[in-house]
């Protein structure tokens, strides 16, 4: 029987209980439209539960905050105390039973046992999990224990499970080290209950400049936008001179120095300019200092790379000590640790058994979270090599430390490595297991001229163009996945549209029966994802282009699982209209019909009539397609983008693309004005398509 709820619970602290969380709920919300998050009761009641706000901000949850919790602790105990068990339950029933009418699934996430009284000895999560008829996972922290205590925490926990009467979904053992995975996995073999093994990822435990600045309430003097989310994996006090203190200073240190020891200040600025010393994370001044203003200038004035800069009233004394009190915590902007979470997650979990225990009915309903998780999950199944040339621009490489934490690709880098390195390092980025090539100093430099050269000398290349171009990134890159070194490419960060597809052109050329290069735009609105085609790259294409291009757009709408029903959009519909533009659209639409005779297509018909019911039976009421069309094909790019870019504008709808089709291999093409989400979006898509291409 599947499940329309879970409740997930964990005994110990930093078990990683909202890691699991995290991962089911991504599992739920590429499956479901409607998830609720719920936990019956939290630690106090006038300070906002963090969980329940993480959960609501990145999952976007319909819910109001005061709706996912039941009670504080205080009135759990205090109900508890006065022989009120059976009471609390019944409140906390009415409250989950309204969620679970109202939504597709409930979540449910239980409070650790150490916040509440040691009076109650009884488990409380499982009585409430009990009653609430949801099965349970129990998370388990793995830290501090042997392998044969985890093992019979496992036997206990599940035991008593049982004897409560709870469905057992899943058990994770989570924070293993690879010895006592190995020990575990012995013991485990043949163990009746579901039970996943996840290994201690370092990053996930280190703490973030924004720990630091909620902990501490320390104050920013130097911060940049994406500085929060930093990682420290080391602190000094700089209590030496400034050639003694720099022989000290590692990695992602965060350095509490007083801030008149203004060379010691300017010594950890030089080390961040220079190769020859680590990148620290931040530095923090005790005693609620600031820098001499001089100092202040000159540091202004280094536009490139900053260090940033915290102030606390604290002594030096007090301030480390309550660095070594703080736990790190996962934000919503904390966007590496949620990769890496995930990736660990989806690595370690058989996602398609988990599915198939809960009820995730499919609808139509698809909402831009819901596409988005799918991308994800679809990429990551089929792993793939994704070239990013433009390894210079601070986008692409917050974008590749994403994919890589989320196991969605491999990437590979253009550029000189030591560069390269340098770069992201300063930036506090891991991008430690991406391939980075050199495209001036590479061997394959020599077989992609002589394969460029026999490409095109017919046109009158020479072997000196042909090198000329090899120094050129977008070439390289492209000639990477031409000759199965790379299985696609993302490009256009820093160079045009021409830039990027022109090469892809010359190079990896169309696919066989497809007349022109074409894209498409997915238009993710609140409830749909539609299918927008051309919108970037044909400016007035013929009807046979046209025609082509509405076969190439539905067959990306299938590849992504969405069904191609397509409109052939014009300012007519049906026979009303006449006028060399309607004309076309209608010579298109016969010829689709007469190339793709099991395709679903409408033409010649307006927006309204394409999405809108209601205009659809009064204009086309006998169309299959009308008023449910969900690949839409424009005359011209005049009426493309336009249309696009005012639906995007005005109804807040999330716009991915555009994505290139036609081509023999994958190449796709960013805004220039693109964002880190937009990348990484593409860089899924285009591993998705390589992984469809034989």
């Amino acid at each position: 029987m599947k499940t329309k709820s879970l409740f997930i619970s964990a005994q110990e602290v930093n078990a990683g209980m909202l890691f699991i969380t995290m991962g089911m709920m991504e599992i739920l919300k590429r499956n479901l439209h409607r998830v609720a998050f719920f936990r019956p009761i939290i630690s106090k009641k006038d300070k906002r539960d963090g969980d329940i706000d993480f959960i609501l901000s990145r999952y976007g949850l319909d819910m109001d905050y005061e709706d996912c919790f039941g009670f504080d602790t205080e009135y759990v105990e205090n109900m508890i105390a006065s022989n009120k068990t059976n009471q609390l339950i019944n409140e906390l029933m009415h409250k989950f039973k309204k969620l679970e009418n109202k939504y597709d699934f409930v979540l449910c996430e239980g409070i650790r046992r150490s916040f509440l009284s040691s009076n109650i000895t009884f488990d409380v999560n499982m009585k409430i999990a009990q009653n609430f008829g949801s099965s349970y996972i129990n998370v388990i922290n793995a830290k501090e224990e042997n392998a044969q205590e985890v093992y019979e925490s496992v036997l206990i926990e599940n035991a008593t499970l049982m004897s409560q009467g709870c469905t057992h979904f899943a058990t994770f053992i989570n924070r293993l080290d690879d010895k006592k995975r190995q020990v575990l996995e012995k013991k485990l073999q043949g163990y009746d209950y579901t039970t996943y093994l996840l290994n201690e990822v370092e990053e996930l435990s280190l703490l973030s400049i924004g720990d630091v600045i909620e902990s501490l309430g320390a104050v920013p003097i130097l911060l940049g936008d994406n500085d929060h989310t930093r990682s420290i994996r080391g602190v000094k006090v700089a209590a030496l001179s400034l050639d003694n203190f720099l022989n000290h200073i590692e990695e992602d240190d965060l350095v509490i120095v007083p801030a008149d020891r203004s060379e010691i200040i300017l010594g950890l600025f030089g080390s961040l300019y220079s190769s020859a010393y680590p990148n620290i994370s931040a530095i923090i001044f005790p005693f609620s200092m600031v820098a001499h203003p001089n100092i202040q200038k000159l540091i202004s004035g280094l536009n490139k790379f900053n260090i940033p800069i915290l102030s606390v009233p604290y002594d030096t004394y007090q301030t480390a000590k309550r660095l070594s009190e703080i736990h790190s915590r996962i934000r919503v902007n904390s966007h590496r640790k949620i990769a890496l979470s995930l990736g660990l997650f989806n690595s370690n979990i058989d996602t398609k058994y988990i599915e198939n225990k809960i009820e995730t009915t499919q609808s139509s309903v698809m909402t831009p979270i819901m596409f988005e998780y799918k991308l994800f999950a679809l990429a990551s199944s089929n792993k793939k090599r994704i070239v990013l040339p433009e390894s210079g621009d601070e986008r692409i490489l917050r974008a590749a430390e994403i994919i890589l934490h989320r196991g969605v690709a491999d990437v590979i880098l253009i550029g000189n490595e030591d560069e390269v390195k340098e770069h992201y390092l300063k930036l506090g980025l891991d991008l430690s297991s991406a391939t980075i090539i050199d495209n001036y100093m590479s061997p394959l430099r020599k077989e992609f001229t002589e394969s460029f050269y026999n490409m095109r000398k017919h046109k009158g290349l020479t072997i000196e163009a042909s090198n000329d171009a090899m120094l050129h990134v977008n070439y390289f890159a492209t000639m990477m996945v031409q000759l199965g070194y790379a299985d696609g490419m993302v490009s256009g960060a820093i160079h045009s549209t021409g830039d990027t597809i022109r090469p892809a052109l010359q190079i990896i050329k169309t696919t066989p029966n497809v007349l022109v290069v074409s894209s498409v735009f997915f238009m993710c609105l609140d409830t749909k994802v539609l299918v927008y085609g051309d919108c970037a790259v044909n400016q007035d294409p013929d009807a046979t282009t046209l025609a082509d291009i509405a076969i190439s757009s539905a067959k990306t709408a299938a590849a992504f699982s969405i069904e191609p029903k397509v409109a052939m959009l014009s300012y007519s519909t049906g026979e009303s209209g006449t006028g060399a533009d309607v004309d076309k659209v209608r010579e298109a639409t016969k010829i689709v019909r007469e190339k793709a005779p099991d395709l679903p297509v409408e033409g010649p018909i307006q927006y309204d009539a394409a999405v809108n019911k209601s205009v659809a039976r009064a204009k086309l009421p006998n169309s299959k397609v009308a008023g449910e069309a969900s690949v839409l094909i424009f005359p011209d790019l005049n009426t493309g983008n336009n249309t696009y870019k005012a639906v995007q504008r005005s109804s807040g709808a999330v716009a991915i693309g555009p994505i290139l089709q036609g081509l023999n291999k994958p190449v796709n093409d960013l805004s220039r004005g693109c964002l880190v989400s937009d990348i990484v979006n593409t860089i899924a898509i285009t591993a998705i398509q390589a992984g469809q291409i034989l």
